[in-house]
């Protein structure tokens, strides 16, 4: 690469100031962090899952589950 395509860190600095505020940036930045969001909601239910499937299977947890099933006023689940 020659050195009239290098970029000076003066440069470098400006065009990250100018691009942070662009409108197009902002609005992939949301979008990254809306998906990120929706995965980790995914991950976090399938956690869930199988914590409640390890429970149903629990003999020491079987009053909670039938708590869960018969909606009993206290509302556990």
């Amino acid at each position: 690469m020659s050195s009239k395509n290098w970029l000076t860190d003066e440069q470098v600095e400006k065009e990250i100031a100018a691009l942070k505020s662009d409108p197009d940036v902002k609005l992939a930045r949301a979008e990254v962090r809306e998906r990120y969001k929706r995965r980790q909601q995914l991950y976090n239910l399938r956690d869930l899952k199988k914590r409640g499937q390890k429970i149903r299977n629990d003999p020491e947890f079987q009053w909670l589950v039938e708590a869960c099933e018969n909606d009993q006023e206290d509302h556990i689940c």
